[in-house]
Order: C-alpha cells, then sequence, then structure tokens
C-alpha cells in the first residue's frame, strides 16, 4: 500500500529493523524521520538519494525535551505528523544471562528505554495528532510468547509494551488515534548480526517456523506499511504477530 505525504516518525532507525522500515517507508512515498541517539546519516542519505524524503533528528526517547524537538522539527520540515513507529529500544546488545545473575541496574535500564522511553515518545507525539489522527505501531516481540530463558528484562519490557497499546488504544480512539503493536520474531538484522550475541538461536528459529528460513527486518514492512496507512483506519488496540509461523495461537 501507499504511504503517499503520511509523516512518519521512525525511532531507533539508524541501523537495523529501523533502517529498513524507513528506507521501505519512504520508497512508499511516506515522509520519514530518522530518529536515533546514533548517527542518522547513512540512513536519511540512502532515503534521498534514491529519491525520497527525510531528515535525521538526534533523540534520547527517554529524554522529554529531546523528544519534544524531534515533534517541532518533524511538524516544520514536513507540516504535521502521521505516524510514529515505535522502534527504539535495547536488544541487540543484551548480555544473555540467568535472571538470579541480571542487577537490579540492568533490569531498569532496559525497562527505563524499552517501555518508559516508548511511553514518552506517545505521549510526545498525541499533541501534534489529534487534530487529524494518526497512527502509532509499538514494536514488541515476540519472546513474548514463549518467554526465552536469560533474558527476562527483556520479555518483561516486551510484555509491558503490548499492555501499554491496548490500554492506550482505548484512551487515544475519541481522538482518532490507533495504536496497534507488532511481535517479530528474531530477526537478523545487521545490528544484532554484528554483535554475535544470538548466533546460536538462528539455526533453531529457522526450523522452529512454518515459514523455515530467516527473517530479515524487510520481513516487517509491510504489517507496519498496512498499520501506518488509512487501510488499517478501523483497526486499533491490536497485536500482530509476525515470525513465518513459530508461533500460531
Amino acid at each position: 500500500m501507499q504511504l503517499e505525504g503520511r509523516t512518519t516518525i521512525i525511532t531507533g532507525a539508524a541501523r537495523g529493523i529501523g533502517a529498513e522500515l524507513a528506507t521501505g517507508m519512504a520508497a512508499r512515498g511516506a515522509n520519514v524521520v530518522v530518529a536515533d541517539v546514533q548517527d542518522t546519516a547513512a540512513t536519511v542519505d540512502k532515503i534521498n538519494d534514491a529519491g525520497g524524503k527525510a531528515i535525521g533528528a538526534h533523540v534520547d526517547i527517554t529524554d522529554n525535551q529531546q523528544l519534544s524537538d524531534l515533534v517541532a522539527a518533524t511538524t516544520d520540515a514536513f507540516g504535521g505528523l502521521d505516524v510514529l513507529v515505535n522502534n527504539a529500544g535495547i536488544f541487540a546488545d543484551l548480555e544473555l544471562k540467568p535472571f538470579m545473575q541480571t542487577s537490579e541496574d540492568e533490569f531498569d535500564k532496559i525497562m527505563t528505554v524499552n517501555v518508559r522511553g516508548m511511553f514518552q515518545a506517545c505521549k510526545a507525539v498525541v499533541p501534534a495528532m489529534q487534530a487529524n489522527g494518526g497512527s502509532i505501531v509499538n514494536v514488541s516481540s515476540g519472546t513474548f510468547f514463549y518467554g526465552p530463558p536469560g533474558m527476562l528484562a527483556y520479555v518483561t519490557s516486551k510484555a509491558a509494551v503490548i499492555g501499554m497499546t491496548r490500554s492506550m488504544s482505548r484512551e487515544l480512539g475519541a481522538m482518532g488515534i490507533r495504536v496497534n503493536a507488532i511481535a517479530p520474531g528474531f530477526t537478523e538484522s545487521d545490528s544484532v548480526l554484528a554483535t554475535g550475541n544470538f548466533d546460536r538461536a538462528r539455526e533453531p528459529s529457522k526450523a522452529e517456523r512454518s515459514i523455515s528460513r530467516a527473517m530479515l527486518p524487510e520481513d516487517l514492512l509491510g504489517a507496519v506499511s498496512f498499520l501506518s496507512s488509512e487501510d488499517s483506519g478501523f483497526i486499533t488496540g491490536q497485536l500482530f504477530n509476525i515470525d513465518g509461523g513459530k508461533v500460531t495461537y
């Protein structure tokens, strides 16, 4: 589906899943704001060189002032805001360990970024969306369904994102703002492969799927584009599981 003229903020878009969504949605006509704590220039340049429209923004999603500046820069550049893809979070750099060896500081860091940061990003965009409606797509995780060991804080954070999505959709529906979540399976993004932290999960993940191949960031583009477009105008509060058929309930 086309996203022509729909202004979209994508957090965590300098690399990995976020970068793929940014380039893919721009190719479908969206005006894209590439937001990240890391350098966004490569993603922005890729989009603009291909004829798309993108700007970059250095943003820590746990900082309300930076989020406010992000929304202001977005509306200044493109005249409004239609979509937030809430993708930023801690995953690729996770140190897998038993929860009994996880410190409170480690737990709090993951929850601060993966839950509170998403909450803050949603709060920041609502004023810019409420006049004309909009769509928020929160990125959760398929780990919610089966609770893998060694990553309790991460799984807990992504379960919280689902609850937040459902409750938020109830509150924002009257404003014409839809809130949905996606639950990706294990995705072989460049950032995940670079760390090597999840190498042992790659082959088992393929074997457990109905579509038994590697899941790539571009496998999420269709669902996120759909939820960002008017084609999903009567869908809110839902979780979309995207994992090649590993989880079928």
